[in-house]
C-alpha cells in the first residue's frame, strides 16, 4: 500500500527525454588535449574501440581539465557490458552489486569503466530484479538498467559530470548544456531535481561537495528541494555517509563545505549530536569546528597528511559536556561521566556514519588527554610527553583554546614544557606545588624570540599527531 503510495507520487514527474544530437566541440572549440589525458585511460577507450565498442573518457577529470584543475583519476563510459569490458583486459576484475563497474589495473593506477546507463522502469513496467530496484522512497537500490550513450548522459547526476571526449577525435560531446554551466560556474542537476534527489539523496551531498570544491553556486531550481528533502539522508546506510563525509571535509574546501551544509540543513542529518551542541552554543560550538576544518583544509593545501581521528574528535567534542553533565546531575563522578558522555557520542554517531574502530579508539585518546594534561605534577608531565597520543592531544588542546575555552594558561604551559631542558622542567613542576599550596610560582624567563606552537601558527610541526 505505501509503495503503490510513493509510485504515486513519482509518476506525473515527467523525465527529460534524451537528446540524440549532443552539442559537439572539435580540438579548436576547448581547451582539452589528448596528451593530457592519462595515457592508460586512452588505451581502455582506444581498445574498446577497436572492438567495436562505443567509449569515451568521461565526468569529473573532463570538468576539472576544463577548468585547469589536476583530475584525481580518469574514468571511461562504453556501451560494452562489465562482462565484455573484462574480456578485452586481462588485468581487469568486476566489482560492485548495486552498480556494477569494472577495474582495468594498470600497477598502481585504476581505470574504471562504467556501461552506459539507462533509465529505470517507473509504475507497472517496474520490476525488483538483478538489473533494477527501488526502495518505496524513490531512491535506486540497484542500477544495472543499460542503455545508450544518450541515456547515459541523462542519468548521471549533474551537467557538468555529463561531458564525454574521444581522445582519438578530441571531440567533446555534451548533451545537457555541461560546458556553458562550467562557464557560468553553476552545479545544475539533470532533470527534475527533487526525484533525481529522491532516488539518490547523496546526491545533495555531492552538490554541495562540487560547490564547495570548485567554487561554484548550486543552481536556484537544483537548490530549492534540499532543506525539505535532507531528512531523506538517513535512511542511506551509515557506512556510505562515512565516505562522503571523508570525501567532504578532507578535500581541502572542509571549512567552506561545512557552510553549505549549515545553508542547506544537511550538517544535522550528518552530525545530530554536534548540531544539537551548535544550537546550544552557536559561538564555540561554531568557532571550534571552523578552527578544525581550517587547520584540515592548510594540511592539505602544504600536502601534509591528515587523519578523520583528529577531525570527528573535533566535530563531536562540543556534544561531550552537555552528556556528561547530565550523567553527572545522576550521581556520576566527574571523569568516570565525562568516559561514559564519550562512549554514548561516538555510538550514537556510528549508527549515522559508520566510523571504523581505527578512528573510534584515537578519537577517545584524544579525548581522553584533555582530562589528562592538567595533571601535570610530579613525573606525570614527562610521563605523558612519552604518550603516543600526547601531540595529538595537546594539539587538540590548543584547538579549544582557539575557540574560546579558558584552561588557564595550560597550553602555553605545555608548550614551555615542550621546548624546556631538564632542569626548567623541574622548576616548572616545583612552581605548579607552589601554587597549588599557595605560594607565589615562579617564572620561567621566556626568550624574546619564542613563539606559542599551536594549530594557527606557520611553525607548527604538526597538527595532528601524527
Amino acid at each position: 500500500m505505501l509503495k503503490k503510495l510513493f509510485k504515486s507520487f513519482r509518476l506525473p514527474l515527467s523525465r527529460p527525454k534524451p537528446r540524440s544530437t549532443p552539442k559537439v566541440l572539435n580540438n579548436q572549440q576547448h581547451s582539452l588535449r589528448r596528451q593530457q589525458i592519462s595515457r592508460h585511460a586512452v588505451s581502455v577507450v582506444e581498445r574498446l574501440q577497436g572492438a567495436g565498442y562505443q567509449a569515451y573518457v568521461v565526468g569529473g577529470c573532463v570538468r576539472d581539465l576544463l577548468l585547469d584543475h589536476e583530475p584525481k583519476d580518469f574514468d571511461v563510459a562504453t556501451n560494452a557490458t562489465p562482462e565484455q569490458v573484462r574480456a578485452e583486459f586481462r588485468n581487469a576484475r568486476v566489482i560492485g552489486r548495486r552498480f556494477k563497474l569494472v577495474h582495468v589495473h594498470f600497477g598502481r593506477e585504476i581505470i574504471e569503466v562504467a556501461t552506459f546507463r539507462a533509465h529505470h522502469p517507473e509504475g507497472e513496467d517496474e520490476e525488483e530484479s538483478s538489473q533494477s530496484s527501488r526502495h518505496e522512497s524513490g531512491r535506486i537500490l540497484r542500477d544495472n538498467v543499460y542503455g545508450t550513450l544518450e541515456e547515459d548522459a541523462q542519468r548521471r547526476d549533474f551537467t557538468i559530470n555529463a561531458l564525454y571526449y574521444d581522445p582519438s577525435s578530441e571531440r567533446i560531446l555534451d548533451y545537457a548544456h555541461g560546458v556553458p554551466d562550467i562557464h557560468n560556474r553553476l552545479v545544475r542537476l539533470i532533470g527534475d531535481p527533487r526525484q533525481r534527489y529522491q532516488e539518490d539523496p547523496v546526491r545533495m551531498l555531492r552538490a554541495v561537495r562540487f560547490a564547495a570544491k570548485l567554487d561554484f553556486d548550486i543552481e536556484h531550481h537544483s537548490a530549492a528541494p534540499i532543506r525539505q528533502l535532507a531528512p531523506l539522508l538517513r535512511d542511506i546506510p551509515s557506512a556510505r555517509l562515512f565516505d562522503e563525509v571523508l570525501k567532504l571535509f578532507l578535500s581541502g574546501h572542509g571549512e567552506r563545505t561545512f557552510e553549505l551544509l549549515l545553508d542547506y540543513d544537511l550538517f544535522a542529518p550528518l552530525f545530530p549530536a554536534s548540531a544539537e551542541a551548535l544550537e546550544r552554543d552557536p559561538g564555540y560550538t561554531g568557532r571550534l569546528i571552523r578552527q578544525a576544518l581550517a587547520n584540515t583544509d592548510a594540511r592539505i593545501e602544504e600536502g601534509k597528511p591528515v587523519t578523520p581521528a583528529f577531525l570527528f574528535a573535533a566535530l563531536l567534542w562540543p556534544a561531550l559536556p552537555a552528556r556528561a553533565l547530565a550523567l553527572q546531575e545522576r550521581g556520576m563522578p566527574p571523569i568516570p561521566a565525562m568516559q561514559e558522555a564519550a562512549h554514548l557520542v561516538i555510538s550514537e554517531q556510528c549508527r549515522r556514519t559508520a566510523v571504523p574502530k581505527r578512528f573510534t579508539i584515537p578519537i577517545r585518546e584524544i579525548w581522553d588527554m584533555q582530562e589528562r594534561l592538567p595533571r601535570r605534577q610530579g613525573k606525570r608531565a614527562d610521563l605523558l610527553l612519552e604518550y603516543p597520543r600526547f601531540r595529538a592531544g595537546y594539539d587538540f588542546l590548543l584547538l579549544r583554546e582557539e575557540a574560546g575555552e579558558q584552561t588557564g594558561g595550560l597550553g602555553d604551559w605545555w608548550t614551555d614544557y615542550q621546548e624546556a631542558s631538564d632542569s626548567e622542567r623541574r622548576s616548572m613542576i616545583r612552581a605548579l606545588s607552589n601554587k597549588e599550596e599557595g605560594g607565589a610560582p615562579r617564572k620561567r624567563r621566556r626568550s624574546g624570540s619564542r613563539k606559542r606552537r599551536g594549530p594557527h601558527k606557520e611553525s607548527a610541526p604538526n597538527t595532528y599527531g601524527d
